[in-house]
């Protein structure tokens, strides 16, 4: 297979006109359709039905082009690795990352730019970072004890206790629950992982327990400044990195031996760029540096 024609047959999938494609590729429309015509020869079968609104794939295009587009980026990930291979580790790294990571984590975890300055970080963010892994983002870390099946390299960083904390100044307003049923008589808040439902609690000893939040959220960092600011009981994920600036027991665990569960903090890569210097660099410093840090 023609890997031109391939990426003329995927720019014209995604943008869903000859127009628009040639376009994007910065070539004559006429050139564009001689690679789409050539590909369909090669293939045997139609690969694009046009029509007078624009172009829409056959089911043999669709089938190319979900498996396609991990062609090209295998192709491009091993023209990369053959570029940079035997030097140091530079460029600029794709990074998926949970909404809402407390700042104070991040800022600890990026600190292993320093060990190659040449390094340079594009942070995105999203409520469920495994969701919609795409060809724009090299690495993805996300909270869970499993990685989507597929041609993924992945590795757990860390476990975190997942449990209930709030501020010292709420506890001596309302009072320190003592069991589960005392809970009720509590403002709640509410980090909902994906996949999972902020109404339901987890026990330590396994199980779960039905729950009415105040205030639920995928966002760690507002429901952890919410249990800061004193406005409840949150459960959320303690890296166990202190907050920036604030004094040693601001925050306090609640109810630490029955509510909660251990949650693994893992990274994903696409296997076509895990060889890639500087991504390889990245999974090579991370496991390390966590340790460091008692993580």
């Amino acid at each position: 297979m023609d890997l031109e024609e391939l990426r003329a047959f995927l720019a014209v999938a995604e943008a869903g006109s000859f127009l628009a494609a040639a376009t994007s590729l910065r070539m004559p429309r006429a050139t564009l359709r001689r690679r789409i015509d050539q590909l369909e020869a090669r293939a045997g079968v139609l690969l694009v039905d046009r029509t007078r609104d624009g172009v829409s794939l056959t089911e043999a295009g669709k089938l190319l082009a979900a498996r396609g587009r991990l062609m090209v980026q295998e192709s491009n990930a091993l023209l990369q690795s053959v570029r940079e291979a035997g030097s140091e580790p530079a460029g600029v790294l794709r990074v998926l990352l949970p909404v809402g990571l407390p700042p104070h984590v991040l800022i600890h975890v990026l600190g292993i730019a320093r060990k190659h300055p040449r390094l340079a970080f594009r942070l995105h963010f999203s409520d469920d970072p495994i969701a919609g892994l795409m060809e724009s983002v090299d690495l993805a870390f996300h909270f869970g004890e499993t990685s989507p099946a597929g041609p993924w390299v992945s590795r757990e960083l860390m476990r975190t206790r997942v449990w209930l904390v709030a501020s010292r100044e709420y506890l001596a307003r309302r009072g320190t629950p003592r069991s589960v049923e005392e809970l009720s008589r509590h403002d709640l808040l509410a980090w909902e992982s994906p996949g999972d439902d902020g109404r339901s609690w987890p026990l330590l000893r396994g199980g779960t327990f039905p729950v009415s939040p105040l205030v639920t959220a995928q966002d760690i960092h507002v429901i952890r400044q919410f249990a800061l600011a004193g406005h409840g009981i949150a459960l959320l994920p303690d890296p166990g990195i202190p907050d920036e600036g604030l004094p040693e027991g601001t925050i306090v665990p609640v109810l630490p031996d029955i509510v909660g569960r251990e949650l693994g903090f893992r990274v994903v890569v696409p296997a076509v760029l895990s060889e890639i210097p500087r991504i390889k660099a990245m999974l090579d410093l991370l496991e390390p540096f966590l340790g460091k840090l008692g993580l």
